[in-house]
């Protein structure tokens, strides 16, 4: 029976899976630093996550064989690290790794000093050396040679890597920046825009959710159909192709191919929140039901897989089952024929399926007959060509797909990581929140609700700070900054949904705590770990907006919105000072900071503040707010002022004085801090807002 290490006591299921490794693996821990310091041996630092597909490659070839792990407990300390579980570290390695080698990515192996300087960087390493690239047969061997003859070279060496990135993270040049920006943003998109296919660039390519929430706000200021036309072909071909579950919905991670077909194909909560906004928001500015339906399915995917009987919502879904990947979701044509029988035909040619498969997967030659199911176009073309109504064909292939579905549900499963992160389910709860008012849904406020209700019950102390990730009744690990960004992000959007004031009291409080443990006072900017942390080797402060926007380009909207309710002026000043610190960066490449573009876009205007004032829930409030929640009106706050919320006036001064007119419900709006006259009908307002 194999025995298990050190990591078998962790609740990280990335952690779990390693336990029954022959590596003496620790736990990034005190205890195993001291033990590399004791036994004068480097640290061999393994950094990844529980659904990435190299990973398991790199486990299966190394860390399970008994030959490289003798060799490995021989001359390092070895140390696992979840990156979900762990961003703070993630992101400190993986700069140095991407200085080092000009790229990155996970598997991220790092080997360093005792004292966490590291003096070599790499991802993935086979057992042995192929194709030019080391094999851990050979590299281990040479880095113990290194350690033990040439020690004053690499501490040197690791002293020179660790100053050179501190530097690099922390220097800042303050630049204003204008509104010039946008259009240098959008023109970038617009080089790297796949006219074809959609997307940006040509592969792998990424979903990135964030481009499309900037280039809505760009065409909502602008009105150039060019930047529509971007939106519409990307949302639609990703929608259409295989980096789509077809069958049981949801976005896998990125599509290896230009044209959206073979994805990679693991799920994460982040995107799928993410995408829901960008498909939900453009249904606000275009009306076309198939965004609207697309974040539909995309909520039923997660509210059927993705949520904990408690309510919150789970981190992933592996890309591999039965040891290979995507395995789960691929179909043989005499499958689909022996489930589908009379109905096959018609499948078969909507969806792209070919009898020798439509894709050639060179590593497992078995799969040369398998199919990624896929649109060829939208199903309103082909309705067209078999001269039937788009609902009826709609209805064939849903009936269709509901058994393929159950035909699926009995394959062995991907792996689901279980542990729950405060900043995904932040997101998470976004996307519901917006969509329960964008699609007049009360069942995705609920979900969105019940989920806030886990987080502030089980990640948050009672000093009233956030943890980041619990899993088997065990809340742990300090919260980073993404994981109050995100929340408050949520808070806000679930005020808007609900009109509860608590949401919005909880933003404010959180929002203070975020200031005092993560706001740096010399040169402003949000650190991405809090002041008491000491177990890394320094502290980042970052604003690139990756698969994820950043906690500071959340932040800056978080603060501008809350500055506006509350008037409070400390908050823009910390908004100036954010932008002003990152505004070199963000200048030199703008294209790869949208999410932070939208706070400017924000600070530009106009910006709306919206009061409405009413004794009781009725007919007329909700049509107003029907209208209101149908245009897309980014940079607005929205503030319902009823006579029984004490409350609000003092979380929202100026509500202060906007009374009822006449006993009747009255709608004040101020548009870039001067104000119009207030009306008092949906009618009224319907007419000022199509000046906006």
């Amino acid at each position: 029976m194999k025995q298990q290490n050190r990591l078998s006591k962790e609740q990280s299921p990335y952690l779990l899976q390693h336990s029954f490794n022959p590596v003496d693996w620790y736990p990034w821990s005190d205890e195993a630093f001291q033990k590399a310091i004791d036994e004068d041996k480097p640290i061999f630092l393994s950094i990844g996550y529980s659904t990435c597909h190299w990973c398991h490659v790199m486990e299966k070839e190394s860390f399970e064989d008994n030959e490289i792990a003798e060799l490995m407990n021989r001359a390092f300390i070895s140390i696992k690290v979840d990156r979900e579980e762990r961003p703070d570290i993630d992101g400190v390695y993986m700069s140095i790794c991407q200085m080092l080698t000009g790229s990155g990515g996970w598997p991220l192996t790092i080997i360093m000093t005792p004292d966490k300087k590291p003096f070599f960087a790499g991802t993935y390493f086979p057992k042995e050396s192929r194709f030019g690239r080391i094999g851990m047969l050979e590299l281990i061997p040479r880095i113990s040679e290194l350690w033990n003859t040439k020690r004053k070279e690499i501490n040197f060496s690791a002293d020179e890597i660790a100053s050179s990135l501190s530097k690099n993270i922390l220097d800042s040049n303050e630049n204003d920046i204008d509104e010039k920006i946008f259009d240098l943003a959008f023109d970038d998109l617009k080089n790297r825009f796949d006219e074809q296919f959609g997307g940006f660039g040509n592969a792998p390519k990424f979903p990135t959710p964030h481009n499309f929430f900037f280039l809505l706000r760009y065409w909502n200021r602008t009105k150039n159909s060019d930047v529509l036309n971007i939106i519409e072909t990307s949302l639609q071909k990703m929608r259409l192709g295989g980096v789509y579950d077809q069958i049981g919905f949801g976005f896998h991670r990125y599509s290896t191919d230009r044209q959206w077909l073979v994805p990679h194909f693991e799920k994460m909560l982040y995107d799928q929140a993410l995408l829901a906004i960008a498909y939900a928001e453009t249904y606000q500015v275009t009306k076309n039901i198939f965004y609207k339906k697309t974040a539909e399915e995309i909520f039923s995917y997660v509210l059927r897989d993705m949520t904990s009987y408690e309510g919150a919502f789970y981190s992933a879904e592996d890309a591999d089952s039965e040891d290979e990947e995507g395995s789960f979701y691929l179909w043989k044509e005499e499958e689909i024929k022996s489930v589908l029988q009379e109905d096959s035909e018609l499948f078969i040619r909507i969806f792209g399926i070919e009898k020798n498969g439509n894709w050639i997967d060179h590593i497992h030659e078995e799969k040369k007959r398998t199919n990624i199911l896929h649109l060829k176009e939208e199903l309103k073309k082909t309705a067209i060509e078999l001269k039937i109504t788009s609902d009826d064909l709609e209805q064939k292939i849903e009936s269709a797909r509901e058994k393929l579905f159950s035909y699926r549900e009995k394959r062995i499963h991907p792996f689901k990581d279980d542990k729950i992160l405060t900043d995904w389910n932040g997101l998470m709860i976004t996307a519901l929140a917006k969509a329960a008012r964008i699609f007049n849904n009360q069942e995705y406020l609920k979900a969105a609700e019940n989920a806030m209700k886990f987080i502030l019950l089980n990640l948050k102390t009672k000093e009233g700070q956030l943890l980041h990730r619990y899993r088997n009744g065990i809340a742990g690990i300090n919260a980073n900054l993404d994981d109050y960004s995100f929340i408050i992000w949520a808070l806000i959007e679930l005020y808007e949904s609900s009109f509860k004031t608590e949401y919005l009291k909880e933003a404010f409080q959180l929002n203070e705590k975020m200031i005092k443990f993560f706001w740096d006072n010399d040169k402003g900017g949000f650190f991405f770990t809090n002041c008491n942390s000491d177990s890394i080797l320094f502290r980042q402060k970052e604003i690139f907006d990756g698969a994820i926007p950043s906690g500071n380009s959340v932040a800056v909207l978080n603060l501008l919105k809350l500055s506006k309710i509350s008037s409070n002026i400390n908050y823009t000043k910390k908004t100036e000072k954010l932008l002003k610190i990152f505004s070199q960066k963000i200048r030199i490449s703008p294209s790869s900071f949208t999410y932070a573009l939208l706070g400017f876009e924000f600070v530009i205007g106009p910006s709306l503040e919206i009061v409405i004032s009413f004794e009781e829930m009725t007919e007329e409030l909700k049509k107003i707010l029907e209208i209101l929640n149908k245009k897309l009106l980014p940079n607005k706050i929205l503030i319902l002022n009823s006579h029984r919320d004490k409350e609000i006036k003092s979380l929202a001064p100026f509500v202060l004085n906007k009374n009822q007119i006449d006993n009747k419900l009255t709608i004040y709006l101020c548009e870039n801090y001067q104000c119009r006259k207030p009306v008092t009908s949906a009618k009224e307002l319907e007419k000022l807002l199509n000046q906006f």
